[in-house]
């Protein structure tokens, strides 16, 4: 079935050549008039035009689309027949690179072939103005191959004579196969970006943007081929949602460290200011128990160091200490060693690097009364025996610091305080308008819905008739002896126009019939 479809939606000659006549509105008549139309435009310049097509190739003694475009070319439009070749015909690639170099002289003016034949490793742009697709493959790089030919670098008339662009022009059958396939291509268009651009991690596929740089894209190609206006508005809302989502990400990424001081701030126990009050209470004890001269200094130092709990010899209570260091392993945990006025002395082990190598280093800290360690000189351990044993009590006299360092903490979040709760209260100044048109989108989605069940249900009245009618037409597929038609009542009487009314707009649709082009900047 997918063979027949495929040659439904190119010519339905392809099927029956006996039973099925010529028609003015298929795909044959119609690129027989747009290659005239680009063929006596750039006609001075020697304009040249490529013609893909997968199906109906050419094969000498066999009808074919490709012949039957050139019949019409050369009977219809007076086209010289020498002008107009198939790739077919050549059969090694001497004869290949001879065609090549007279499309690019002009002497060949419009060439027909396949993606694997025509789509690569052919370099006839120089005076390409134009490339038509008669059908469309199934994989993304083979349409970005097709026009790969002509839209490249070196293209000559193009630069000079058409404003540096090459017109690619898309020939489909609305309600057909076609449909399909650029659907198939718009997911595996999407998957392809998203993996190249690594989005492939998000949950949700961007269905609107990630091919918009060429123009019009794949799902809005299905929206014109399904008839369904209210598609076609589908892929253009959706387009205009991501940049919407990245600033509201963009936003709340920007707030959150305001919201974060602001909740610091209002918390029921901000933990500056306790670890201001445990660090002023453990200054406090630290000034009643030790004791000074009259210049300040200290009458002794209380230190108790386990293992040597008795003594008071410097140097005995350092070498302890330096044993410590180079035998203590906690495993990042704090272990106590011993007292100086009453406060803890802890010791923690901590892994480091030096020289590519992991190794571990012992730190020594004076742990308050609840939850502060105070440090010096990072908890490192002099050589020297009297300035090892000072360490711990160097280490509380910078308690007045470690307050004063919470103070200017507390005193810069303070004065921001204002500005850090208005921007943690304020709110994206877009919501609202990005409401009202989610809540468009999801009306649009439901009458898509509604448009696609009415469209079932209109299927199953009529599913005893097992004839196959092609976009509207009458001919069934079961009946060879019957011919294409003209039928003034269903619309096909109306002249090929574009979808608002001039004759020169991107878009191309009829009832059973539609072209799209784009024009692709080289």
């Amino acid at each position: 079935m997918t063979d027949y479809a495929r040659k439904m939606s190119l010519d339905l000659r392809m099927i029956d050549e006996n039973a099925y006549s010529d028609h003015i509105d298929n795909k044959a008549s119609h690129c027989a008039k747009m290659l005239n139309d680009y063929y006596q435009k750039y006609d001075t310049q020697k304009g040249t035009q490529f013609v893909f097509s997968d199906l109906g190739t050419y094969k000498p003694g066999e009808w074919n689309v490709y012949s039957e475009i050139k019949r019409k070319l050369v009977e219809d439009y007076h086209i010289p027949s020498y002008e107009i070749r198939f790739i077919q015909e050549c059969k090694n690639e001497k004869a290949k690179k001879a065609m090549v170099d007279a499309m690019n002289r002009g002497d060949i003016r419009i060439i027909f072939g396949s993606t694997s034949m025509l789509g690569t490793g052919v370099n006839a742009q120089q005076r390409a103005v134009a490339v038509h697709h008669l059908d469309t493959p199934w994989r993304p790089s083979d349409l970005e191959q097709r026009n790969g030919r002509a839209v490249r670098k070196g293209n000559l008339i193009a630069k000079e004579f058409a404003n540096n662009k090459v017109d690619v022009i898309i020939y489909a059958v609305e309600r057909s196969l076609d449909s399909y396939k650029f659907n198939l291509l718009h997911n595996k268009q999407l998957f392809i970006n998203q993996l190249k651009t690594n989005t492939l991690g998000s949950r949700t596929i961007d269905e609107g943007s990630m091919d918009e740089d060429s123009g019009m894209n794949f799902s809005e190609y299905v929206a014109v081929l399904s008839g369904n206006t209210d598609l076609l508005r589908k892929p253009n809302s959706t387009r205009r949602l991501p940049p919407w989502n990245q600033s509201v990400r963009t936003f709340s990424v920007s707030v959150m460290p305001q919201r974060e001081s602001w909740q610091r701030l209002t918390a029921p126990c901000p933990s500056i200011r306790i670890k201001i009050k445990e660090a002023q209470s453990d200054l406090a004890l630290f000034e009643k128990r030790v004791k000074r001269d009259t210049e300040g200094f200290f009458y002794q130092i209380k230190l108790i160091i386990k293992g040597v709990e008795d003594s008071t010899d410097i140097k005995a209570i350092a070498a302890r200490l330096q044993e410590i260091d180079e035998k203590a392993r906690t495993k990042g945990e704090y272990n106590k060693i011993g007292e100086i006025y009453g406060f803890s002395i802890m010791v923690k082990t901590e892994s480091t690097s030096k020289d590519l190598f992991d190794c571990s280093v012992n730190r020594f800290f004076v742990k308050g009364q609840e939850s502060i360690y105070y440090t010096y000189n990072n908890g490192k351990l002099a050589t020297d025996p009297k300035l090892a044993c000072q360490n711990f009590i160097n280490a509380l006299e910078r308690i007045p610091k470690v307050i004063e360092s919470h103070e200017k903490e507390m005193e810069k979040v303070t004065a921001n305080k204002d500005v850090y709760t208005n921007i943690a209260n304020s709110s994206w100044k877009k919501e609202d308008e990005l409401r009202s048109f989610k809540s468009k989108a999801a009306e649009l989605d439901r009458k898509i819905a509604l448009t696609i069940s009415t469209n079932k249900e209109a299927k199953g009245d009529v599913e005893h008739d097992k004839s196959i009618s092609i976009s509207g037409l009458p001919n069934q597929i079961d009946n060879k002896q019957s011919k294409i038609h003209e039928d003034s009542e269903d619309g096909r009487s109306q002249g090929f126009s574009s979808k608002n009314g001039g004759t020169n707009s991107p878009i191309y649709r009829r009832l059973d019939f539609g072209s799209i082009y784009i024009a692709v900047e080289i």
